[in-house]
């Protein structure tokens, strides 16, 4: 089974559904189909097209989720590239702590940057600053929707439209 985007009344995403909800939807006229995925069902008179992206035909307000502060999730956000020298390195990535934690350093994501074992090693119990390792850009805390699905490379090619609202630089991750 495939997935199906699902947007609010106002095209605002609010997740992704399987795709056997998303029918069940349809017909109880929940939702309306806004684009139409590669597949369809036929039958002997009839071919019904499966929806990629559908619309809820009403508003439902709610809270933003909140992406959840884990190492593996740290590394998505930063792509797997050391926040100090730059080199790509999926195994031997690990999680600094830009303020030391010895000094008050908290673990948030403001404070969390990946980092390669040689760089970390060598920054040690000190600051950027004082280790004279610049930050290569500054660790934000990602949005929720957009963010985990384009940051997997889950997402469809039709998906982008929808979700590059909500999401800061995304051109630059969809590629």
């Amino acid at each position: 089974m495939s997935d199906v985007l699902l947007l609010n009344f106002t095209y605002e995403p609010l997740g992704i559904v399987d795709l056997a909800r998303a029918v069940r939807m349809l017909f109880a006229r929940k939702v309306e189909i806004v684009h139409r995925g590669d597949r369809e069902i036929r039958t002997t008179s009839v071919a019904f097209p499966l929806p990629s992206v559908v619309r809820l035909l009403y508003f439902v307000k709610r809270h933003r989720k909140k992406v959840a502060l884990t190492k593996k999730n740290v590394l998505l956000r930063d792509k797997y590239t050391c926040a100090y020298c730059g080199t790509h390195s999926g195994r031997e990535m690990t999680v600094d702590h830009v303020i030391p934690r010895s000094r008050g350093g908290r673990s948030v994501w403001e404070n969390l940057v990946a980092s390669c074992s040689t760089c970390n090693a060598r920054k040690g119990d000190r600051t950027p600053d004082e280790a004279r390792m610049p930050l290569r850009r500054v660790p934000r805390e990602p949005r929720f929707i957009p963010w985990v699905v384009v940051r997997r490379h889950t997402a469809p090619d039709e998906w982008v439209k929808y979700l590059a609202l909500y999401s800061v630089g995304i051109e630059e991750r969809v590629s």
